[in-house]
């Protein structure tokens, strides 16, 4: 396996996974400047085994939820795409149907129209997130997880250099958690993803496949979904979702994981809220914040148009993004109203002003 990762076709391949949408950055065009030698110098790191990831930069982001994005070097982005092209296709056979983030033919839309599917079905609802999902992933567990579909150590090797590269860069983030059988020195454990990396996206499925089939197997949940660290069950008494919290709660614990306490039954009468909507079993809504976040973002990128700071295009794309991920739910009077709100100054041209 190790030396499909390393051949020319795969490195060539990851490059323009990670360059797609993106070659107009600085230093995205600078490693194409010298594609050849780039890809050459990396094959030969991967080869020797001297491959060392590079820094990190980390930012924060407010959509609408305050988190730490941490992008790792081009050059280290296409290593991520090289690896993740030759282990997803063994761990994505295992996957449950309805686990629907970072999978070809998945995605948020078909996630919503799951959920509203099982609204119609099912009387109840238990809707639950995990508590800081991406600092808690504990990389022994994780690696363990690996490697038993993974059986070529070099690619081990490599697993366990991107895992190493990003030890720490959530520290500020997790609160610790002590579960049973802890000591003092369990704070000690390596844990954390960078929310950035395209192996950190991948990995979280992988993590958290084994309590999907938990769910599936053992509670016998017929009616389940999954967008990363968002699930939900449902059923037609609050009784049985009560027993099946009790039940996930200390299976999530054999991962270090933990649920948000405020998670209890809900009818589907009273909307279920999921991936910034709330779902109904004959509509949808969204949810306010994510109106407001959003109406905030419009306004400052239309200041930034009237000043003459960005292209009109940069706007024309955001809210087109934005109006074509809110149409699947019943907004046509938001939509309306927000674009009513975006006033656009005509831009005087050098020939008019003569």
């Amino acid at each position: 396996m190790y030396d499909q990762l390393c051949s020319w076709e795969n490195l060539l391949l990851a490059y323009r996974l990670a360059a797609k949408g993106k070659r107009g950055l600085p230093h995205v065009a600078a490693f194409e400047y010298r594609l050849e030698d780039n890809l050459l110098s990396l094959q030969r790191e991967l080869i020797d085994q001297t491959y060392r990831p590079g820094g990190y930069s980390s930012f924060f982001i407010h959509e609408p939820k305050r988190r730490l994005i941490s992008a790792a070097p081009f050059r280290d982005r296409v290593v991520h795409h090289a690896l993740c092209n030759l282990i997803e296709p063994i761990f994505e056979r295992s996957f449950v149907c309805d686990s629907y983030a970072n999978r070809v033919g998945k995605g948020t839309h078909r996630a919503l129209d799951r959920c509203q599917e099982f609204t119609r079905r099912y009387r109840y609802a238990l809707a639950c997130d995990l508590r800081q999902f991406f600092p808690s992933i504990d990389h022994a567990l994780l690696r363990a997880t690996l490697a038993r579909k993974i059986v070529d150590e070099r690619v081990l090797w490599l697993i366990d250099q991107v895992l190493d590269s990003g030890v720490g860069i959530l520290s500020e983030a997790y609160d610790m958690v002590y579960f049973p059988g802890d000591d003092l020195f369990a704070i000690n454990r390596p844990r954390g993803l960078p929310i950035g990396n395209l192996t950190s996206q991948f990995w979280a499925n992988v993590y958290l496949n084994p309590f999907d089939h938990f769910v599936k197997r053992e509670l016998r949940c017929p009616a389940y979904l999954r967008y990363v660290d968002d699930f939900l069950l449902f059923a037609d008494d609050k009784a049985t979702l009560w027993q099946w919290r009790t039940a996930l709660v200390e299976r999530l614990a054999h991962l270090r994981l933990t649920i948000h306490e405020g998670a209890q039954p809900q009818p589907v009468t009273a909307g279920v809220p999921f991936l910034g909507f709330t779902i109904f079993p004959e509509h949808r809504r969204l949810k306010r914040r994510k109106a407001v976040h959003f109406a905030r973002h419009a306004r400052r990128l239309t200041q930034q148009v009237n000043t003459g700071e960005i292209d009109l295009d940069v706007l024309t794309a955001s809210v087109q993004g934005w109006i074509n991920h809110v149409r699947y739910a019943n907004t046509i009077g938001l939509r309306t109203a927000l674009l009513n709100q975006i006033v656009v100054r005509p831009q005087h041209s050098l020939c008019d002003e003569g």
